[in-house]
């Protein structure tokens, strides 16, 4: 079976979505977003966009957006889902990590599983101020008006949380859900 890649968007919690994959045993590889797309498209069964300090440094990460894959995007990799499917992305109300309720509107395949209710771990710097056509609101807080959003039609999910940090209640059902989807792809 196909990997899953971890897209490295210079993000300091990289590391930790690849460890919390590990000891999920979700067979990933992290890969660099300088990799070309048609090197990623026949080799992974989906696709994670980590975290970064700025999508100016996304290189190639947009374009894996449209390779047909599942795609997960985690914080930065959320906005370049938003920005690559004509989405907007503006500076938030609160910068640096903290505590946030989320309320979930609709779970989805990706939230399957998690109460309407959850605490998690996020930077709120930046974030979706437009969802892009096609996309569904899946979760959002009395900070940001859009937590998560899927495209279900296209297997397409962004959340703005840090599923893989342990101030993040039960995350790694995120992951879990992800990679059931991609198994269910094949």
């Amino acid at each position: 079976m196909l990997p899953i890649y971890l897209v490295n968007n210079f993000g300091q919690f990289n590391h930790l979505i690849k460890r919390m994959l590990r000891d999920l045993d979700i067979d990933a590889e992290m890969i660099k977003n300088d990799t070309p797309p048609e090197k990623v498209a026949d080799s992974c069964r989906g696709i994670i966009l980590g975290g970064g300090p700025s999508i100016e440094r996304a290189n190639f990460a947009p374009e894996y957006v449209d390779l047909g894959l599942p795609v997960l995007g985690v914080c930065l990799g959320l906005h370049i889902i938003a920005t690559r499917r004509g989405g907007v992305v503006k500076k938030g109300a609160m910068g640096g990590f903290g505590r946030v309720e989320v309320d979930i509107i609709e779970h989805g395949k990706i939230l399957e599983g998690f109460p309407d209710r959850i605490s998690v771990w996020a930077s709120h710097a930046d974030e979706v101020k437009v969802i892009p056509k096609g996309f569904t609101l899946l979760a959002k807080s009395n900070i940001c008006g859009a937590e998560a959003i899927a495209n279900e039609n296209e297997h397409i999910y962004g959340v703005q949380w840090h599923p893989e940090v342990s101030h993040t209640e039960d995350g790694h059902i995120v992951y879990e859900n992800f990679d059931r989807i991609t198994k269910e792809l094949l």
